[in-house]
């Protein structure tokens, strides 16, 4: 996750700048907006390298998983290569080297395109993920043991992905305008360029501002959304071990917010939040009405269905249609369970928790941070007094690292927080990796590793110089 977000956010500011040189048909615009361009092409080409890796690791890596619910999670990932990556591998190619060749509204339509493309592409991409964090919109087929979609539309547009991509592509688009401001803030800093570092910081401060604000806004809906399918997840995010009602969130230390937790979770003060230690004894109320069970009974429940459905096979292969439906019955009423009839020790079921916990405060914290910046930021440029403050120049350059700091805080609460399970309740990472030598995935990891790092080395030094050359260099 170090590639896409600025890919997401440098779309919007390019589109953004183009669109103003179309209304205006000011040459300064122009040539803005082809150096961000520049830059978006070097960052594009390193993550489609890395992304296309990645699919194929679920050939390798988790048959398993492929196998059990391929149906389910190949279609989103089929829709993202067939529909939204040939989006932007065409459009992109007009947007590069269109310039002069098509009209002024055609390629503005193509620089947008190509970012709606890389959006689109975003959008299946976390419908898949969302899945794995809620799954929705299937059944099991003892039969063929897979599990099988019977709902696309649930799955397409299930809650949890809406939030998530929402949450997700808008703190993208921060990255990118911290980017743009603190590159900008470097040709200030070397008193190079200085109307387009002022422009460019402009629109990338209007657009940071509004993505920052209403990221904070769809940050409280996922809180809500984890709070009713993923307990543990946000026991974890909170290093909550005995929960209850009016809970406090904790800022740092000793500093709470009172009942604000409790809100968060239930959108009421007086709301219970249980924590890792109740959810792991069971016995409170869910928020469906229902008793929660126990760890040591879900898993009691997870046994019974795999038990069941090996009873089902063998009735099968027998003709035994009797056994047959009664193994079926024990099996879907325990199927909810299933994937705990792998856990050994309910402790697993409990993520790391002094990683969530810092994770998750610190991207509330840089959240918070980018807001107050960018509300500075504009303040300044609308008194035309932003040159003045050298102090806010190296601010800003070295906010950029931040802001992915913030992008990878945020990867790690969604991804290790959903721990111990490849799918939430269904399938744990034990059961769903491919029987491979340790020795033959350490390889392999090792390869990409120092192959990935080379990559982003060279992206790192190729822009470098891109931006040192800076827009007076680009046709």
């Amino acid at each position: 996750w170090l590639f896409v977000p600025l890919t997401l956010g440098l779309a919007v500011v390019m589109g953004t700048m183009e669109t103003l040189y179309v209304r205006t048909g000011d040459e300064f615009w122009k040539r803005t907006v082809q150096f961000w361009m520049r830059l978006f092409g070097i960052n594009f080409a390193v993550g489609v390298a890395t992304g296309l890796i990645l699919e194929f690791q679920f050939g390798t890596n988790w048959s398993n998983y492929s196998w059990f619910v391929g149906d389910i999670f190949g279609a989103p990932l089929a829709i993202e290569g067939i529909v939204a990556f040939f989006m932007e591998a065409t459009f992109i190619a007009v947007m590069f080297f269109g310039w002069n060749k098509v009209s002024k509204r055609f390629h503005l339509a193509s620089t947008w395109l190509t970012g709606l493309g890389a959006t689109f592409s975003a959008w299946w991409i976390l419908v898949a993920n969302s899945w794995m964090q809620y799954p929705v919109g299937m059944e099991f087929n003892p039969e063929t043991m897979r599990n099988e979609m019977v709902d696309f539309l649930a799955v397409a547009f299930s809650p949890v992905a809406v939030m998530k991509f929402l949450h997700t592509v808008l703190s993208s688009w921060i990255v990118g305008a911290v980017f743009v401001i603190g590159v900008s803030a470097w040709f200030l800093i070397r008193k190079r360029e200085t109307r387009f570092a002022l422009a460019s910081i402009r629109v990338a401060g209007v657009i940071g501002l509004i993505a920052a604000l209403v990221t904070a806004g769809t940050g409280d809906k996922s809180a809500y959304q984890v709070a009713q399918v993923q307990p543990m997840k946000l026991a974890a995010m909170e290093a909550l071990y005995d929960g209850g009602t009016h809970e406090p969130l904790t800022v740092v230390g000793s500093l709470k917010i009172p009942e604000m937790l409790s809100y968060l979770a239930t959108h009421e003060t007086a709301g219970y939040v249980p924590g890792i230690n109740n959810i792991l004894a069971g016995g409170y109320e869910t928020p469906d009405g229902k008793t929660a069970l126990s760890a040591e009974e879900k898993i009691a429940c997870g046994k019974k269905a795999i038990a069941a459905l090996a009873d089902f096979r063998k009735a099968r292969e027998a003709g035994d249609e009797a056994s047959m439906a009664a193994a079926r019955q024990v099996l879907d009423e325990n199927m909810p369970y299933f994937g705990y009839g792998y856990i050994k020790d309910p402790a697993s079921l409990v993520p790391h928790v002094g990683l969530m916990f810092w994770s998750f405060r610190v991207m509330v914290g840089l959240g918070v941070y980018f807001i107050a910046f960018f509300a500075v930021v504009l303040f300044l440029g609308w008194k035309k007094q932003l040159e003045r403050f050298n102090w806010l120049h190296w601010l800003a350059v070295w906010s950029i690292p931040l802001a992915y700091i913030a992008s990878q805080a945020g990867w790690i609460v969604a991804e290790v927080g959903r721990q111990p399970w490849t799918i939430q309740d269904m399938l744990p990472v034990g059961a769903a990796i491919s029987r491979l030598e340790t020795g033959s995935v350490q390889t392999t990891f090792f390869i990409f590793l120092i192959m990935f790092t080379v990559l982003l080395v060279a992206e790192i030094g190729i822009m470098l110089k891109a931006i040192k050359k800076g827009p007076g260099a680009i046709e």
